[in-house]
């Protein structure tokens, strides 16, 4: 074989394992397992009233369960009033003759804790959309909505919205991302009666992993 020949077929063959290389990074599956921050501002006025913002952070994590379209959702927050709720709360006690609380003091910023649970909550591929949209840029990916109802803790007790856990509020958490972070981002909105207290707003936070079942994990679900 001559050179020509051989540098041609050389050629052919780096084209076929770049293509392939293309086509197995575009039909990777889909990540089962997220964890990740949240990091973000409740509304300032919820449902007519002023009652923020809260500050609220948080760690948040996700497990697809096989091919089941099912998934278990967990978040733990903590929350306490931001410190423009603080300035307006002090400017109305002094119009209103009473006494300010004080800026300095954490406790006059009520500092509480949520644990979110969601058990088999539905997954879901959503459509262009339905997922709280971010500021430019905005996310690139459909990614993964996960919906159900969710236990909420308040301080570790239930909720005070929840009425001792006999009624509970619907979730949707998204996560998605863009070219570069296929799962970058993710957001929580709640329905009632919990968003009389976190608001109907998006809550943001970021995926810090994503990762795969390994081969013995799947061999278990067939």
């Amino acid at each position: 074989m001559n050179s020509k020949a051989l540098r041609w077929m050389l050629s052919v063959l780096a084209v076929v394992i770049l293509a392939v290389a293309i086509c197995t990074r575009a039909q990777a599956p889909t990540p089962t397992h997220f964890s990740g921050l949240i990091n973000d501002y409740s509304p300032q006025t919820i449902m007519g009233k002023t009652v923020g913002p809260w500050e609220m952070h948080g760690k948040w994590s996700l497990d697809l369960k096989g091919r089941s379209g099912l998934a278990d959702f967990s978040a733990e927050m903590t929350m306490e009033l931001s410190d423009h709720a603080m300035e307006v709360a002090i400017a109305n006690a002094i119009a209103a003759g009473a006494v300010p609380p004080s800026f300095d003091d954490p406790e006059t910023r009520t500092p509480h804790t949520h644990h979110i649970t969601m058990k088999d909550a539905k997954v879901s591929f959503p459509a262009a959309g339905v997922c709280p949209a971010y500021a430019p840029p905005n996310t690139t990916t459909v990614g993964i909505m996960v919906t159900g109802p969710a236990y909420i803790t308040g301080n570790g007790g239930p909720a005070p919205f929840s009425k001792n856990d006999t009624v509970l509020s619907t979730l949707q958490v998204c996560v998605n991302g863009g070219t570069d972070v296929p799962y970058s981002n993710v957001s929580l909105v709640f329905g009632a009666p919990a968003s009389g207290h976190f608001g109907m707003s998006a809550i943001h936070g970021v995926v810090r992993e994503s990762t795969w079942l390994d081969l013995d994990d799947r061999r278990d679900d067939h």
